[in-house]
């Protein structure tokens, strides 16, 4: 992990360089029933450019560890940034404290059944060292991005910006369980606007920060990303000639960095048993899922199958073992539409009595983890992009999220999108602006005409996921070929 801190020339102070949380857990284990330590420490680098000039340049840290207590049948946390002998042992005091006293009016008895014992490593698919790209190469890119962005002088403002993240972390327990990972993320955002005659449109590659992967500086290819700006810039300018899009009920296909934010809201939240259970109802709502949908609820169309997949390549949320040790492996959240699992921890699990898989997750080391979904994909189908046109009489094609709004039962929403091109009679005609579309999640989900194939298949995701008390912001993956929807209320005017 030493390329982006060599990159940096920044150094871990000897306190932090020298933890070791197998010593450190060695001094705990008496403390409570079972007890755990995670490790958590992350750089963040990154680069952004405006209007053809440098715009910031920032680097980010934050290290620290998370005490875990199980007394009693009740299982409580405490962080801690001293990682100094006697700042962990405080803490574990505090957690082992918060366990004993909340055991007392527990609602369920947690056992280390909810704590299995694992051991593993885990690295982010990179092709090359991160420290054979240099800051001032990013920037530089950055900054010819921004001017490739500006294809005319209608454009008035360019912005370009790239992230480079490094996560280590190391999970030990009392039981034996020692789990080592190593995450490289790479972010990058950028965007046009133009303005003419009162009239403001804003086009973006793929959707705002949408473009999330882990990988290495080598996912940036200079050459395609550069032509992919021009594109952008003049895709804003055919949205400012371009009528508004149209009131009436058409079918739709969604591309793929829209399908992103559909599956999010619509599939990832509503499937998370801490929701079902009601733990979030105060804060991010509940679902409209119940524990006796499991196993029944036609979901979508026969076509619809969406799986948690934290072992796909690239793909933002993968990881081998969420933040209890338990392995994650890829599972059917829905076949064929039927509801088969939820997004559950195996303590939600065993609260609800439904299956769930392995995304118990926490965004830092000051956070305790949760129930947060992680890669959650759309499979791919058999038919082309072509194919869907072709048996479409009228519709309309959606790029890049704008928009988004669902209720508190991740029930109704409305999406908002960047760029739509109507679809007459079986071919692509032209390009409208301010396109929406409303629905509800099941009907639309059992509307699904269409599935794209494996070759259109693309990831996509948010560094921007919010749910918790308090506030835990996380990422998160996405990734589906286009799709077809038919009969859907769609609607113009500025989202």
């Amino acid at each position: 992990m030493e390329g982006l801190r060599d990159m940096t020339s920044l150094r871990f102070s000897p306190q932090v360089a020298e933890f070791d949380p197998l010593r450190a857990l060695g001094r705990l284990r008496a403390m409570a029933d079972w007890v755990g330590l995670r490790y958590h420490c992350e750089t963040s680098q990154v680069r952004a450019a405006r209007d053809g000039k440098p715009d910031s340049n920032r680097t980010d840290q934050s290290r620290g560890a998370m005490l875990e207590a199980m007394a009693d049948g009740q299982i409580a946390y405490a962080g801690t940034s001293d990682l100094t002998p006697a700042g962990v042992e405080r803490a574990m005091h505090r957690a082992v404290s918060a366990a004993r006293a909340s055991a007392k009016n527990k609602v369920f008895a947690f056992g280390e059944a909810q704590r299995p014992r694992a051991n593993g490593r885990y690295a982010s698919p990179r092709r090359q060292p991160a420290d054979r790209a240099s800051l001032a190469e990013l920037s530089d890119l950055m900054i010819e991005a921004s001017r490739r962005l500006k294809v005319s002088d209608k454009i008035v403002s360019t912005e370009a910006s790239v992230g480079l993240t490094e996560v280590e972390s190391r999970y030990v327990t009392s039981s034996g369980t020692d789990v080592a990972q190593e995450f490289l993320y790479l972010t990058s955002n950028f965007s046009a606007t133009a303005q003419d005659a009162g009239d403001s449109q804003r086009r973006t590659l793929n959707g705002d920060v949408a473009r999330c992967l882990q990988a290495g500086p080598e996912a940036l290819d200079r050459d395609a990303l550069l032509a992919a700006c021009e594109q952008v810039g003049r895709e804003a300018l055919e949205l400012l000639a371009a009528p508004d899009c149209p009131n009436e009920r058409m079918d739709i296909v969604l591309m793929p960095d829209q399908m992103y934010i559909q599956i999010h809201e619509s599939i990832g939240h509503p499937l998370e048993l801490d929701r079902i259970l009601g733990d979030e109802r105060n804060y991010a709502g509940w679902s409209f899922v119940r524990p006796e949908d499991f196993g029944a609820l036609q979901y979508g169309s026969n076509l619809m199958n969406v799986t948690f997949d934290p072992e796909l390549p690239g793909e933002f949320a993968g990881y081998a073992f969420d933040d209890c040790g338990n392995p994650a492996t890829r599972e059917y959240l829905i076949r064929e539409g039927k509801l088969l699992r939820g997004l559950g921890s195996l303590e939600s699990q065993a609260r609800l009595g439904r299956p769930g898989v392995a995304n118990f997750r926490a965004s830092s080391w000051n956070r305790a983890p949760i129930d947060r979904m992680a890669n959650i994909n759309v499979e791919p189908g058999s038919s082309s992009l072509e194919e869907m046109i072709a048996m479409t009489a009228r519709g309309i094609v959606l790029q890049a999220n704008r928009s988004w709004s669902i209720d508190d039962y991740r029930n109704k929403f409305q999406f908002g999108c960047e760029y739509g091109r109507l679809i007459e009679d079986g071919r692509l005609a032209k390009v409208v602006k301010n396109p929406n579309y409303r629905g509800v999640t099941t009907p639309f989900w059992n509307s699904l005409a269409a599935v794209g194939r494996r070759e259109e298949f693309e990831i996509f995701g948010s560094p921007y996921c919010g749910k918790g008390e308090p506030s835990q912001v996380i990422r998160v993956g996405h990734a589906a070929p286009p799709c077809l929807f038919r009969d859907v209320e769609v609607f113009g005017g500025g989202a």
